[in-house]
């Protein structure tokens, strides 16, 4: 007769087979019905909602100069793909954001490493930086005009101003989260200065990196369109701020609707296209996001 009794060896691997199996992501596609009903369904309804909505609006304001319908919009948006500038007006803004944005992230994060890392930089410009982060950005566009004129120049400046302090208080929030433990082992392997910045400190303290890059992207955004708004010059382009501000000017309720659902769509486009992937990966690196 066969002995069932089991040695507490094999109860810890048949415990860690079990915890094993718990963690196993299941392989293969998921079926397009399941993909349809959770991700593209729901933001196609809301659209269809506010379509709806906005239609029974449209009669009821019956004022054209406050409230456009639907229709008014969409000859709007094809006389400007017709005249070839639709596209213009999306690259003007898309090109100056992310260069100024690129331009950003090269200030914002040596200063974010160097504010969390050095305590007298910390205590002389760490309440600084904090403050520039909840002035509003357009507050810089009046003073950037008058300093640098009406130019490129004026609006990466103003894209500075609201972007670098979002993206240096992320990183610092990163490396304040990161445990000391992690600090010690890498110290005690030898990666101090800038080699324990590259090799410990940044990939431990990427999630609150990451989410100040997700900020210093909305500051920036919204710092370009304020200059662009507040300071529209033919010489400059037309981007989205300047159609918005042209609209208002020509009283053409059908070009300022245009000109936010444009602004609207290169935001989401952004935040689904770059900034979720990467979130995904750096939370799934982490154990933090399971892939069913």
């Amino acid at each position: 007769m066969a002995s069932t009794d089991t040695t507490p060896a094999q109860d810890s691997g048949s415990v860690e087979a079990g915890l094993d199996a718990l963690e196993t992501t299941v392989g293969g596609r998921t079926p397009f019905r399941q993909t349809f009903v959770q991700k593209i369904l729901p933001p196609i309804a809301a659209i269809v909602l506010v379509l709806v909505v906005w239609s029974l609006l449209t009669p009821i304001v019956d004022d054209p100069s406050k409230l456009p319908s639907p229709g008014a919009v969409a000859d709007e948006f094809k006389n400007s793909w017709l005249q070839g500038e639709l596209l213009g007006y999306i690259w003007t803004s898309v090109s100056r954001g992310l260069l100024g944005f690129l331009l950003a992230l090269a200030i914002g994060t040596p200063l974010g490493l160097l504010v969390a890392r050095v305590r007298f930089v910390r205590a002389a410009i760490g309440p600084v930086l904090s403050g520039l982060q909840s002035l509003p950005s357009v507050a810089w566009v009046p003073p950037a005009v008058i300093w640098l004129g009406l130019d490129n120049n004026m609006m990466y400046a103003v894209i500075l101003l609201g972007a670098v302090p979002s993206i240096a208080n992320g990183l610092v929030a990163g490396i304040d989260q990161v445990p000391p433990l992690f600090l010690r082992a890498g110290r005690s392997m030898g990666a101090t200065g800038l080699k324990g910045a590259r090799h410990i400190v940044m990939p431990a303290a990427l999630p609150g990196y990451l989410a100040g890059l997700k900020q210093g992207w909305a500051f920036s955004w919204r710092s370009l369109m304020a200059a662009e708004i507040i300071a529209p010059s033919p010489d400059l382009g037309i981007g989205l701020g300047a159609l918005l501000e042209y609209g208002r000017n020509a009283s053409s309720m059908a070009m300022v609707f245009e000109a936010i659902f444009l602004i609207l769509f290169v935001g989401i486009a952004i935040e689904l296209l770059v900034f979720n992937p990467l979130e995904r990966r750096v939370l799934r690196s982490r154990g933090l996001l399971v892939k069913s």
